[in-house]
């Protein structure tokens, strides 16, 4: 018999358990979840089950095959009802066959309490008074304090919508642990005496696109952000708030002050502390139902894959074009439709990217990645709080969108946003038949490799110390930024950056040229892109005039 399936028709206790012996087994345990006639001080008359299958049935049996690894079970099986239940009908049953008791009881219990978690199943209780409505059947009915857990034994009867979170128990692990390394972690869900609120996503079912079919498609979706910063707070926060069922959160930075003006989710008291673990504590805040992973790290060539298997659908809130082009390349290997958006000061752009229908992506429109430093981030640029704000929110609507099956979804198209002036204009991105991704995408993940060599970067005390290894020093920062802090040396060319890579300055033939800006991301963008260009004397000063200030002698 199938694993994991649903009926519409009682369940046939004796018929299951005949199916699940086995003389092998010496231990023999079942799970039976009884509708009663009452929930929360309200009589109930009849219950009403509903579940989008073709995500449910898939969920419920990598659910059974995680708890077979798990626990070294024999066999087994877990059937719920959908439709029209009455009193005192069984709702769900779950049955384990194992060698020992031990890993019967503990796998039962696995099983059970995950599917409640997990499983995209809805349920409408129809009360006496006239009340129905539609709810999560996680949370639909916590424990009140006088009430033990449920514990999963020999026909041990419950009803099946009262359980805890079996983070409580210590003997039962029902939360996976992700495998891409030792910064990935889960939040776990706090626990009280007190009855929790229940998250309520009744304004959005209301709408006949969204309905119980449409929120068991959120709770069923599993959704990487990578960056936590302007872009990537109001996609967090929508996204938690509508009903997602894992968020995964990516990003190894610490909140600056600077950050908050736009990054309107932390508070000034949590500068210095690590983005992912702020923003995941906002979520469980938000909306415990949330399962939230988080990846304290930076994406790079040796992670990006493992990580963005793990989820269904991508979305990029970095300032950087590395690591863009990194997920452009992980999610066409992998198939994962990833959402793309760029702030530069008033204005901005959104794409979406579906490898999964073939479509166009990163490198269709620009072959080779565009450099850091090449365009300035919020830090050089400026930027207002709002521009990321809007364009995080789009994001957001796009992923919903997407996961929805909505109408108007963006396709092998640019959307470009002037804040300023209001003007929206569409470019067309079309799929190149020579795209170098594509190319590749039966091979690595990636080949976009961080491009820091130590021939394109050196380090000096001082820049007296740099002229005295032959180095001509060229200061590329744009001159307020020198107006400001100026070049801690003397004889220094100043040529921004601009006018360094669009105009025509002249560099000795025989002679090594330094290239020096705040922190050293410009200066190693434009070394790399005048080393293309045939100017194999061009290097950058690692960490910039920031590195000079820090290795001062106080």
């Amino acid at each position: 018999m199938a694993a994991f399936r649903f009926s519409r028709t009682l369940i046939d206790v004796a018929s299951l358990r005949a199916e699940l012996a086995d003389p092998a087994c010496g231990g023999y345990t079942s799970f039976e979840g009884l509708v009663r006639n009452h929930n929360e001080g309200l009589s109930v008359q009849h219950l009403e089950y509903e579940a989008f299958e073709p995500l449910a049935v898939k969920e419920g049996e990598r659910i059974i095959a995680e708890a077979s690894e798990r626990f070294g079970i024999e066999h087994a099986a877990c059937i719920h009802r959908i439709g029209d239940l009455a009193i005192g009908e069984m709702a769900v049953w779950v049955g384990v066959s194992a060698r020992h008791r031990d890993e019967a009881f503990r796998a039962c219990r696995y099983i059970i309490d995950e599917v409640k978690h997990r499983v995209p199943i809805w349920k409408k209780e129809h009360y006496e008074n006239g009340d129905s409505g539609w709810v999560n059947c996680e949370r639909c009915a916590a424990p009140a304090a006088h009430e033990a857990p449920a514990q999963s034994t020999d026909h041990a009867h419950s009803h099946a919508h009262r359980h805890t979170d079996t983070a409580a128990h210590p003997h039962t692990d029902t939360r996976a642990r992700s495998s891409a390394g030792p910064h990935t972690r889960t939040t776990a869900r706090t626990h009280s005496h007190e009855r929790p609120p229940i998250p309520d996503y009744s304004r959005q079912m209301a709408l006949k696109e969204v309905g119980a079919t449409g929120q068991a498609k959120l709770r069923a979706s599993r959704v990487l952000v990578v960056g936590c910063g302007g872009l990537g707070v109001p996609v967090i926060s929508y996204l938690a708030g509508a009903g997602i069922g894992r968020l995964g959160l990516v990003d190894g930075d610490r909140l600056e002050p600077s950050n908050l003006h736009r990054q309107t989710m932390y508070a000034l008291a949590d500068v210095g502390k690590l983005k992912a673990d702020l923003a995941a504590a906002r979520v469980q805040a938000l909306n415990p139902d949330v399962d939230t992973r988080i990846h304290a790290l930076r994406l790079d060539p040796h992670n990006a894959r493992a990580i963005v298997a793990q989820y269904d659908l991508v979305i990029d809130c970095t300032d950087n074009f590395s690591t863009k082009f990194l997920l452009n390349d992980a999610c066409v290997q992998l198939g994962r439709p990833v959402i793309f958006a760029s702030v530069y000061q008033y204005e901005g752009q959104l794409q979406v990217v579906r490898p999964d229908r073939d479509g166009a992506c990163l490198r269709c429109v620009w072959p080779e990645a565009t450099r850091d430093g090449i365009v300035g981030n919020c830090a050089e640029a400026g930027v207002l709080g709002p521009v990321p704000g809007t364009f995080g929110s789009l994001q957001a609507f796009e992923a919903l969108k997407l996961i929805l099956d909505l109408p108007g979804q963006l396709s092998d198209e640019l959307l470009v946003l002037d804040l300023l002036t209001m003007s929206i204009s569409r470019v067309r991105a079309k799929r190149a038949q020579d795209c170098p991704e594509h190319a590749r995408r039966s091979g690595t993940a990636s080949d976009l490799q961080p491009a820091n060599s130590p021939e394109l970067e050196v380090n000096f005390d001082s820049l007296d110390d740099a002229r005295a290894a032959g180095f001509e020093i060229v200061d590329i920062r744009e001159p307020r930024e020198v107006a400001e802090i100026p070049t801690p040396a003397v004889k220094v060319r100043h040529i921004p950056l601009a006018e360094l890579l669009h105009g025509q300055p002249a560099f000795a033939p025989a002679g090594k040229s330094l290239l020096v800006c705040a922190s050293g991301r410009r200066s190693l963008a434009a070394t790399q892109e005048l080393r293309s260009r045939g100017l194999l004397s061009i290097y950058s000063l690692r960490g910039g005039i920031a590195e000079l200030k820090r290795r001062r002698p106080a």
